[in-house]
């Protein structure tokens, strides 16, 4: 697993700075929109900041997209056939967490990635950012809690959850050994 994190990086700031501009927000509107502080929209677009996946989620969702639509907006296209080598690989500077976007295409439906979950941490996510799709989560190896719209669910491997409405939703993996997960999603 290869990661270019200075190029990524500044790849990632160019697209939010593009985004943004496309819209003709400033930095303000941006961090009105998305409930992100101004001043960390300001060093992520410098590229002097490596944003947090709650982050990338309410940006993402401020400019109506998915975290996976950003990520192929800062990826580029991809085609049919991913090659494993060809997967973008984005870890969460704060919790460890990784993902890997396994397949992503503007003209499919269809969006799948797998999550390597280290011990002992947990991911929280806003409600607006399952606005537009529907998904399920399926355990690979390990242990994931699930809690969706305050419903806790405990998930072990060979586990598969579809989730609900878009609701506030939290990932732990609360045991001390890494959890491996994959997310599959659609567009609605």
């Amino acid at each position: 697993m290869t990661t270019i994190v200075d190029e990524f990086t500044q790849r990632l700031a160019d697209r939010l700075r593009l985004e943004r501009n496309g819209r003709n927000w400033s930095l303000a509107d941006l961090a009105e929109r998305s409930g992100v502080a101004k001043a960390t929209i300001s060093k992520i677009e410098r590229g002097e900041a490596s944003p947090t996946a709650v982050i990338l989620v309410r940006l993402a969702g401020a400019f109506g997209l998915t975290f996976a639509g950003l990520m192929l907006r800062v990826e580029g296209e991809r085609h049919r056939l991913v090659r494993a080598a060809d997967q973008p690989v984005w870890r969460d500077p704060d919790t460890g967490y990784v993902r890997r976007q396994v397949f992503i295409r503007p003209d499919h439906p269809v969006e799948i990635v797998k999550v390597d979950m280290p011990g002992g941490q947990r991911v929280d996510l806003p409600a607006s950012s399952y606005l537009h799709i529907r998904q399920a989560v399926w355990v690979l190896r390990g242990s994931l809690v699930v809690i969706e719209a305050g419903e806790r669910h405990q998930l072990e491997s060979g586990d598969c959850l579809g989730f609900g409405p878009p609701s506030d939703v939290t990932f732990a993996n609360e045991t001390a050994v890494p959890c491996e997960y994959v997310v599959a999603l659609t567009r609605t």
